[in-house]
């Protein structure tokens, strides 16, 4: 991702410049295209306050955080502008699934708690019998789908098992 990093009222820092690009580099896996960060530190007598502005896949992302420390202020925007993405890529999807009847890419979002990331991945599903998910996953090379098994009404998971055969998961009861 290209970012310019500008400062008010405070002195150029590259270490304030690393710790920026490297958060927003963890967003570019979420945009399909090249985007462009621009970034704003101010200092305000005690505020420290951090805007980043983000263009680019047809998205327009701004993010405004106030807090007595910069880095933290950077961290706070940051979270609100990879949920402003998450969000944005959604509804991007919705409209593109609605509009060709087709079933939406999945994306893996990370989300941090304590010592473990935890991957989140928001997909739909659709009724199919066993043999149509078995096209389907080898058309789609997943390593798993999930889907309505249009004959038992249940959400089943068919996946690639390490000895080459495809499994299929059933809840029961």
């Amino acid at each position: 991702m290209q970012t310019s990093v500008t400062f008010k009222n405070l002195d150029s820092s590259d270490n304030l410049k690393d710790y920026v690009s490297e958060k927003l580099d963890r967003f570019d896996k979420f945009l399909d295209n090249p985007a462009e960060a621009n970034v704003v530190l101010t200092v305000e007598k005690f505020r420290h306050i951090a805007e980043v502005n983000i263009i680019g896949d047809r998205l327009r992302i701004n993010g405004k955080e106030e807090t007595n420390d910069m880095y933290s202020a950077i961290d706070m925007v940051m979270d609100k502008l990879g949920k402003q993405i998450k969000k944005s890529k959604q509804k991007i999807r919705q409209r593109r699934s609605k509009k060709k009847g087709l079933v939406p890419e999945q994306t893996n979002f990370y989300e941090e708690e304590a010592d473990r990331r935890v991957v989140v991945q928001n997909l739909d599903y659709k009724p199919m019998n066993v043999d149509e998910a078995i096209l389907q996953i080898d058309l789609v090379k997943n390593d798993f789908i999930v889907f309505t098994n249009s004959r038992t009404d249940r959400i089943n998971v068919l996946y690639h098992r390490k000895d080459g055969n495809l499994g299929l998961i059933q809840p029961t009861g």
